[in-house]
């Protein structure tokens, strides 16, 4: 098949570098599974965000109480959007990123009770208006499911990097339209899990929310590569978004660390193994001597870990 427009830039080289670098910290310091509490806040997010780009009015709070089972006074079709999308991030880890049939699986969750045919690649032809214009005239319904099979070859067996293919995938998706609606919030959600695959961080990371910042740069480089009839001005910009993304990490992230989320971090690197200090402070570079006794002095009266011998001897155990 046709390999999807798009060069490779020098840019895009040297965002790939610093992602791979923030990945390679994120790594380090245990920070791509976050906190719970973090975790369920950035879910929120990323939906909230995701949602607003099409129009949806809920907050981040409304949100919150609907996944609490509280009561909201809102529109009934946006309140139903919020429903569906939960569903389907809960969902996340049962779809195949490489299969159609999951796309479609999760665009029927996704679109539910808001368009008659969720789930079903469109026939007809549609054109995509912004204001008064017609911003992106699709292609031709009959062409669709050629496009989108086409565009799963792709992304399964072309040897770009993963972050590449991920941006490609999702400018290519765009521009197809396979969907009569959702296919806005389906394309991120795609591209989200597609770096999943490779890197467990992206699950949680709230790309969205960036995007719903530079709401509208995402439309303008969108049409930009429309216009130039190659995906290249997209990808730069989506990297840059991950890039940015990863720095957010990163930066909440070195404040927000405390003593019990190291120690639960560390149990589940080191598993019943023996350990010292020295050996703990090595998974987190940024903490003092001082401070990793005292969080290894904690989980010790938490009765989380046994402790051997005494002074520089001293080893630990998780029970």
């Amino acid at each position: 098949m046709p390999k999807p427009p798009y060069t490779i830039t020098d840019k895009m080289i040297v965002l790939i570098a610093s992602i791979s670098e923030k990945l390679g910290a994120i790594n380090a310091t245990h920070l791509y599974k976050p906190a719970t509490e973090l975790r369920k806040k950035n879910r929120i997010k990323t939906i909230q965000s995701s949602l607003e780009i099409e129009g949806n009015t809920l907050t981040e709070e409304q949100i919150t109480a609907i996944i609490e089972n509280k009561r909201v006074l809102a529109p009934q079709k946006d309140i139903l959007e919020v429903q569906n999308a939960i569903k389907v991030y809960e969902k996340l880890n049962s779809f195949n990123p490489y299969k159609l049939k999951d796309l479609e699986k999760a665009h029927a969750i996704l679109m539910n009770g808001l368009i008659d045919n969720s789930g079903k690649l469109r026939t007809t032809n549609v054109g995509i208006v912004k204001g008064s214009k017609v911003e992106h005239i699709a292609p031709n319904g009959t062409m669709v499911n050629g496009l989108i099979k086409d565009l799963f070859e792709y992304l399964k067996n072309d040897n770009d990097l993963i972050l590449i293919k991920s941006c490609v995938f999702h400018y290519e998706f765009e521009f197809i339209h396979p969907f009569l609606d959702g296919n806005g919030r389906m394309g991120r959600l795609w591209q989200t899990l597609i770096l999943m695959q490779q890197y467990l961080v992206f699950e949680y990371l709230p790309v969205e929310s960036l995007i719903k910042q530079k709401q509208s740069d995402y439309y303008n480089k969108l049409s930009e590569s429309d216009k130039k009839g190659n995906s290249t001005p997209f990808i730069e910009f989506m990297l840059e978004i991950i890039l940015e993304s990863l720095d957010g990490l990163l930066l909440s992230q070195s404040i927000t660390l405390h003593t019990e989320d190291r120690i639960h971090l560390f149990a589940a690197k080191t598993g019943k193994n023996t350990f010292s200090r020295k050996e703990y402070m090595q998974s987190f570079k940024n903490i003092s001597a001082p401070t990793a006794s005292r969080d290894l002095k904690w989980a010790v009266e938490q009765k989380l870990l046994t402790k051997f011998g005494e002074l520089r001897l001293t080893i630990y155990k998780f029970k």
